[in-house]
């Protein structure tokens, strides 16, 4: 329905939905969502679909047979921002320690050519 039926121009770097919670009694909906862009594009397209959350839930109620349709309230999901950003600590911390490898293979190859080089030239070992 986001993508299909909300014309806002609000809505640019295509929201997507996370998570959602329903209330036990079905009265409520919280609906967590991701925007790609800038914090600003994030708070247009949140405005946008809490906008059209009323229309949103008058489709649901004539497309479900259920005996209350919930009330929508969208959300920005911050527990996404924040695994999105030990994922990036992770691949950095990971590259680092493939660097630091590298650099010891390098230097116990080095350590290893010394003995072999000596014994290019003559030197007793």
């Amino acid at each position: 329905m986001i993508l299909r039926d909300l014309n806002d121009p609000r809505l640019t770097g295509l929201p997507s939905i996370t998570r959602v919670k329903v209330s036990e009694d079905l009265s409520v909906a919280d609906v967590y969502i991701t925007v790609m862009g800038s914090p600003g594009h994030q708070r247009a397209a949140l405005n946008a679909l809490r906008h059209s959350a009323g229309m949103m839930r008058t489709k649901l109620t004539k497309a479900l047979s259920i005996r209350q349709t919930p009330y929508i309230n969208f959300h920005l999901d911050e527990a996404a921002k924040k695994e999105i950003e030990v994922l990036e600590l992770l691949h950095k911390i990971s590259e680092e320690n493939a660097e630091k490898d590298r650099q010891r293979a390098g230097l116990e190859n080095a350590e290893s050519a010394e003995p072999q080089a000596q014994n290019d030239q003559g030197e007793p070992e």
